[in-house]
């Protein structure tokens, strides 16, 4: 039998950075020893209580179906911290859908309100989910430009630039994944006023709002005034509270838009689990200081990337202000990003993503997650330096 796919699956990549995982699997499947700086995943263990909510909810036989919504009382939860830290205030019965990570959150907000031939606006360089979700809906993905010289902070004259009469939707996510950049409020009250002047809808992703550093301070676009009934906001558990295995998140919007998005949750999730929502409930009610605690090692960390950075020939970066990656440019190195990571993961065992995976904007540049131990990131940078003072 020749099999047929959708025409779609032509335009839709396998992910990147799970290729490069892969090579460096490879290589440890022979014995050797990889130095990780590629995955986007704390490694600290999930704090204790959240995980003794979970077991206690399966020892207590809270295994079946829940509401399509949530659990009620991790919805009123998630409200409650919405309005305390985001300025947000939504109704729990009706404004929240529990969902099996950020990542279904979404991928069903784009396919419950992007048509064929819609176009959304995304930063470049961009996580790659935006995109393929924009393909598996039939609309197009418009980048704009996010440049070292500026921080890699969005220009929202750059952003209405790109508007036509197919825009729907713009995409923000701040903190920034590749780039580590924060959009300041002045930058998200600019692009608020975009999205009302051209009546655009705003999917804002917040995963990683816990992760400011020196003082930044995070901003939910939502917040502010005329846009909470056109701003889709996902969030979740994975970063903050180092719950990546544990799918779990959320996404928030008006209560005519979540109608929508409860369809396409309904056939492809029904719910989040039940017993990992308890343990989300948790993380949500007791975690305060844990998330303290993991913010101050991250930033930590930070600052030993950006010491052994700055001591690298022929590497230029714009400081990041919030998530755990760094985006430096490899320009003047002589090799591009592919070429690079290649080089190093063969030469110095370290495992990195070619900046070319989050877009063409991230060409010649390369993501460095420090969401691994101080000790390994230490080595796996002295590692990358000597490799690089080799090619010189």
């Amino acid at each position: 039998m020749k099999i047929k796919y959708a025409d779609r699956m032509k335009r839709i990549a396998l992910s990147g950075i799970r290729k490069v995982f892969e090579k460096a699997e490879k290589l440890e499947a022979k014995g050797i020893k990889v130095i990780h700086l590629d995955l986007g995943r704390p490694d600290f263990d999930t704090p204790v209580h959240i995980k003794e909510a979970a077991k206690k909810a399966l020892d207590e036989g809270f295994v079946f179906y829940t509401s399509n919504y949530g659990i009620k009382e991790l919805r009123k939860a998630i409200s409650k911290k919405l309005l305390e830290d985001n300025g947000i205030e939504v109704d729990p019965e009706r404004e929240i859908i529990v969902t099996i990570g950020v990542s279904e959150a979404i991928f069903i907000s784009i396919m419950a309100t992007l048509n064929p031939g819609d176009e959304v606006i995304v930063p470049d360089p961009m996580y790659p989910c935006y995109a393929d979700g924009g393909e598996f809906a039939g609309a197009k993905t418009v980048p704009v430009p996010l440049r070292e010289g500026n921080n890699y902070r969005i220009d929202p004259n750059d952003i209405e630039k790109k508007i036509t009469s197919c825009t729907k939707m713009l995409i923000v996510d701040s903190p920034h994944n590749p780039t580590g950049c924060v959009f300041g409020k002045e930058t998200l009250e600019a692009i608020a006023n975009i999205a009302i002047k051209y009546d655009l809808l705003v999917l804002s992703d917040e995963i990683y709002e816990k992760m400011v550093y020196d003082g930044v301070k995070h901003y939910s676009i939502a917040s502010f005034p005329g846009m909470k009934e056109r701003t889709i906001t996902v969030n979740g558990f994975s970063k903050a509270y180092s719950m990546t295995g544990w799918r779990i998140g959320y996404v928030v919007a008006s209560e005519n838009l979540i109608t929508s998005l409860m369809k396409v949750h309904q056939q492809t999730a029904i719910c989040a689990p039940s017993f990992i929502q308890k343990g989300a409930l948790s993380a949500l009610i007791n975690s305060s200081n844990c998330i303290d605690e993991m913010i101050k090692e991250f930033a930590r960390r930070r600052k030993l990337v950006l010491d052994y950075l700055n001591e690298m020939e022929g590497i230029t970066y714009a400081k990041p202000d919030g998530a755990f990656y760094v985006f430096p440019s490899i320009r003047n190195i002589g090799m591009n990003d592919e070429e690079l990571t290649d080089y190093l993961l063969e030469e110095a065992r370290v495992s990195l993503v070619p900046g070319s995976y989050f877009g063409k904007c991230g060409r010649d540049h390369i993501r460095i997650a420090y969401s691994t131990s101080y000790d390994n990131i230490e080595k796996g940078l002295a590692r990358i330096s000597k490799a690089l003072k080799k090619i010189r």
